[in-house]
């Protein structure tokens, strides 16, 4: 198993934009010392206000010089929302001040921020921006010309001066969604419940071998990572750490979505906030984030358990509910080797969210790293 970090880089009340970016920067430094394997961080912007380093890229272009093993990247860059000839030297810039240490995640993000950015909110035009940003991106990074003729954007012949220290690039993360993932070649993460991940990961595994065989590796020339993203407050007892992850993932809920809800309905844009008969939901489904097939894998796996079967397995994922997770070391402990189960080789984690303070994530982060993570941690 290895371990990554996922972070919003929080607005903390009190906290000056100055130290809260000092308090991440001292994290990161345990991080690398401690063995994690990589540190994403999360791209939101106006008007978003959970998310105070919406520059993923001057965020980690400062991490770069506090870290000497941490791999570090973008959780995800929003593509739609970038030109990408600049994108491509940013990401050159980056891996080679990381020494090849970049990972590089992305996805289309939200239509109501690329409302803000002048782009209109329609789905089509969204994902096509997508689509086009990411294909120019990967031949940019991998070639010496860039030749592209699209909708958005065109290019004849640039020389890229500037290329990435991986070859042919940094490795790709797509989030959510196994079919897209496995078939682009990329590493995943998916989110939810044990069954959830499990049946996500059955796809993805399914996806990655119809497409690049089964002993395919990723055009680094790696196993693909595959796993779950939780977030995680652990304390000496499970009560003690629920008193303080409560409180905490109730300010990271209204963080996260009241803001732009609020704005959006100030603006008659409600819709894009509706339950899960809206399109945005009805396009997440087309794109196969609930992998059926597979959900019904593992409930024809569980008609053949007796009671008993049924409730050892109910008692060892107890804690295999959606996001967050409260725990002692102990109950950590039984959530790993549950998940591991699930044929994740990869977990990444949140510890600071919402209304946690520095200290109490360090807490968290120290109980993780000496009680748990040396049971689990791959070589």
């Amino acid at each position: 198993m290895q371990f990554g970090v996922f972070d919003h880089v929080e607005h903390l009340p009190g906290v000056p934009l100055a130290r809260l970016y000092e308090q991440r920067l001292e994290q990161l430094e345990v991080l690398d010392q401690a063995g994690f394997h990589c540190y994403f961080v999360a791209e939101h912007h106006t008007p978003a206000i959970h998310a105070m380093a919406p520059s993923q890229n001057v965020f980690l272009a400062a991490a770069s010089q506090r870290t000497k093993n941490l791999h570090m990247g973008p959780g995800v860059y929003v593509l739609p929302l970038y030109h990408p000839l600049r994108l491509i030297e940013e990401i050159s810039m980056l891996d080679n001040l990381l020494n090849g240490r970049l990972e590089l995640g992305v996805g289309r993000g939200g239509v109501l921020e690329a409302f803000f950015w002048g782009q209109g909110y329609d789905e089509d035009e969204n994902r096509e921006r997508f689509e086009e940003t990411l294909a120019v991106v990967q031949q940019g990074l991998s070639h010496d010309l860039l030749t592209y003729e699209g909708r958005f954007h065109s290019f004849d012949e640039v020389p890229m001066r500037l290329r990435p220290f991986q070859e042919p690039y940094p490795p790709f993360w797509y989030m959510r969604n196994p079919t897209t993932a496995a078939s682009r070649g990329m590493n995943a993460l998916f989110t939810g419940t044990l069954d959830q991940v499990e049946a996500n990961i059955m796809r993805y595994r399914k996806v990655w071998t119809d497409r690049w065989g089964e002993d395919g590796l990723t055009p680094q020339g790696r196993q693909p990572r595959v796993g779950a993203s939780i977030w995680l407050v652990m304390a000496e007892s499970d009560e003690a750490a629920r008193r303080i992850g409560e409180p905490a993932y109730e300010a990271f809920s209204w963080n996260l979505g009241t803001p732009r809800r609020l704005e959006a309905e100030r603006r008659q844009m409600g819709h894009l906030f509706s339950a899960p008969s809206g399109h945005a939901r009805l396009a997440e489904l087309a794109e196969g984030h609930i992998p059926y097939e597979e959900m019904q894998v593992i409930e024809a796996r569980l008609s053949g358990l007796s009671d008993a079967q049924r409730e050892e397995r109910a008692r060892r994922r107890q804690h295999s509910g959606v996001n967050p997770i409260f725990a002692s070391p102990e109950t950590m402990h039984t959530y790993l080797d549950e998940y591991v189960t699930t044929g994740a080789n990869y977990l990444t984690i949140g510890f600071q969210f919402g209304s946690l303070s520095h200290e109490q994530a360090m807490r968290s982060l120290e109980l993780f790293i000496t009680e748990v993570m040396p049971h689990y941690k791959q070589p």
